[in-house]
C-alpha cells in the first residue's frame, strides 16, 4: 500500500509564445532535423511544457487528455539522452496496442540514431521478445505482466535502467496493474530519471509520484473531464432493443470512420456481426481476440479495409488513428471518466470530430455522472424513424410503519 506523501512542488515552465516549431525547447540541432522530416511542426502544448524538464533530466508528473502527443514529450528527451550517451529506458503501459504505436514512434524518431527498441507484450511469442531482448535495445516498452515474466526468468534486467515512463498510468491502475507496477519500481536503479504521464490524477497515481519519485515537476495541460478541442456531442434516448435500429440509421448517416465502444466482449461479437450483415465492413477488437487479429483488425481500421471497428474498454485510449469522423458509445461506460477516454479518439489532431452515445430510459444517473465530469449537458437527440424516449422519472423513497418488521422503503 502506497501512503500519500505531501503535495510535489509544481514547476511551471511557460509555453512558448506563438511557437512555430520545435526550437527553445532544449533539442539538439540534428533533432530538430529528424522532427522536421517527419512534418511534426507545431509542439502541442503537452510537448511544449514537458520536453524541457524532460530533456534536463528532471522528474515528470504530465497531465494532459487524450490524443495531445504525449507520446513525442517523453520519446524525444530520451531518443537524445540515448544517442548522447550509453543508458537505457522502460516505457510501461496498459495495453498491447498502445505498445505497438508507442514503439512505431520511438522507430521513427530513433532510427536515425540507431536506438532500437524492443515490444515486451502479453500474447506475443516469448521466444521473439528474447531474441530482441538480447540485441541490448536501448528501450524496452512493455505491459506491466509480461515484463515480469521476463524479469522472473532473468531475460531482462533492469539494474541498468536510467529513464523509466509510466504512460497512461491512470489507465494501468484501472486496469489492476497497481501490485505489478509496484514491484517492478521496486526493481529499478534508485537513481534514475521517472516521467508519468496520464489523463486524470487519481490518488493512487500521485501516491507512486510522491513514493517514487525526485521532487517531479507538475506539467497540467487540462484538468480532468477536459474535452479534446473540435467535438460536438449528442445522446439519443433509445430503447435497447431499438439500439440496432438505430445504429443503422447512423451507419447510413456518417460515412467516413466509424468507432463503436461496447462494455463487453460478448456485446462487441455481436454488434460486429450485425454490422457486416448489413453490408459494411467491420472488426473488432477485445480481450478475447489474439494479438495478431488484434493488430489485423487495427491496422485495417486505419487503411480503411474496415469502416466500422468495435471495441471494448481495452481500446479506449489504445487507438490513435487521425480522421475517425464518430465515436457511437452503444453503450455508455461503467466508469465517467472512461467517456472521455472514448471519445478522446475522434477530433485528434485537430480534427473535427463527433461522439454519440446511446442511453436507454433507465440511465439517467448514468449520464448525469457524465455530465458533471465534463462540466456541461449532452444535447439530447432524436432520429425521426425511431421512437422518443425519456429517461425514467427518479425512484423515491419513502418510510412506512410495518407490522411485525418497524420501518421499511416503499418504491413511489
Amino acid at each position: 500500500m502506497y501512503h500519500l506523501k505531501p503535495k510535489f512542488p509544481r514547476v511551471e515552465y511557460p509555453l512558448v509564445n506563438n511557437p512555430i516549431s520545435f526550437d527553445g525547447l532544449g533539442i539538439a540541432p540534428q533533432m530538430i532535423g529528424v522532427i522536421d522530416r517527419l512534418k511534426f511542426k507545431i509542439p502541442t502544448p503537452i510537448q511544449q511544457k514537458a520536453i524541457p524538464p524532460a530533456i534536463e533530466g528532471k522528474d515528470l508528473v504530465g497531465i494532459a487528455q487524450t490524443g495531445t502527443g504525449k507520446t513525442l514529450a517523453f520519446a524525444i528527451p530520451m531518443v537524445q539522452r540515448f544517442s548522447q550517451r550509453k543508458g537505457k529506458g522502460v516505457v510501461l503501459v496498459p495495453t498491447r496496442e498502445l505498445a505497438v504505436q508507442v514503439a512505431e514512434t520511438f522507430q521513427k524518431i530513433g532510427s536515425t540514431f540507431g536506438i532500437r527498441n524492443a515490444v515486451v507484450i502479453g500474447g506475443a511469442s516469448m521466444n521473439e521478445q528474447i531474441r530482441s531482448l538480447r540485441k541490448n535495445p536501448s528501450v524496452i516498452i512493455a505491459t506491466p505482466g509480461r515484463l515480469l515474466d521476463h524479469m522472473s526468468q532473468r531475460t531482462v534486467m533492469l539494474a541498468d535502467v536510467h529513464v523509466l515512463v509510466l504512460d497512461e498510468a491512470d489507465r494501468m491502475l484501472d486496469m489492476g496493474f497497481l501490485p505489478q507496477i509496484g514491484q517492478i519500481l521496486k526493481a529499478l536503479p534508485r537513481d534514475r530519471q521517472t516521467m508519468l504521464f496520464c489523463a486524470t490524477m487519481p490518488q493512487a497515481v500521485a501516491a507512486i509520484a510522491a513514493s517514487y519519485m525526485k521532487l517531479p515537476i507538475n506539467v497540467e495541460i487540462a484538468p480532468s473531464g477536459t474535452l479534446v478541442e473540435r467535438l460536438t456531442q449528442e445522446l439519443f434516448i433509445v430503447k435497447k432493443e431499438n439500439k440496432n435500429d438505430l445504429l443503422a440509421k447512423l451507419l447510413t448517416q456518417y460515412r467516413g470512420s466509424i468507432l463503436i465502444f461496447r462494455r463487453t466482449k460478448i456485446g462487441a461479437r455481436k454488434t460486429t456481426r450485425s454490422i457486416r450483415a448489413m453490408g459494411y465492413p467491420a472488426a473488432e477488437i477485445h480481450s478475447d481476440r489474439s494479438l495478431s487479429q488484434r493488430r489485423e483488425a487495427l491496422e485495417g481500421f486505419k487503411a480503411g479495409r474496415y469502416r466500422v471497428l468495435v471495441a471494448t474498454d481495452i481500446a479506449a485510449r489504445g487507438i490513435d488513428v487521425t480522421g475517425i469522423e464518430v465515436v457511437i458509445n452503444y453503450d455508455l461506460p461503467e466508469d465517467a471518466e472512461n467517456y472521455v477516454h472514448r471519445i478522446g479518439r475522434t477530433s485528434r489532431a485537430g480534427h473535427q470530430g463527433h461522439a454519440i452515445s446511446f442511453a436507454t430510459p433507465d440511465q439517467r444517473n448514468d449520464v448525469q455522472s457524465i455530465e458533471r465530469l465534463i462540466r456541461t449537458a449532452l444535447p439530447i437527440s432524436e432520429h425521426p424513424e425511431i421512437p422518443l424516449e425519456r429517461f425514467a422519472a427518479p425512484t423515491r423513497y419513502v418510510f412506512a410503519p410495518r407490522r411485525s418488521h418497524g420501518r421499511f422503503r416503499r418504491r413511489l
